[in-house]
């Protein structure tokens, strides 16, 4: 991804609602937009070498 991989790893800290597709922080219980419960953990994208 970038350069600095602490903030890589610092923006793959947070859940997506399932819901509502809000970013939460990673000790979220509940969404912080609407209320859902259900999370998924935020996608790591990763670079495709020969391209």
């Amino acid at each position: 991804m970038g350069k600095f991989p602490i903030a890589d790893r610092k923006m793959l800290e947070v859940k997506i609602c399932l819901k509502c597709k809000a970013r939460n922080p990673l000790n979220a219980k509940r969404c912080r937009k609407c209320g859902y419960t259900k999370f998924r953990r935020k996608k790591v994208k990763r670079k495709e070498a020969g391209k």
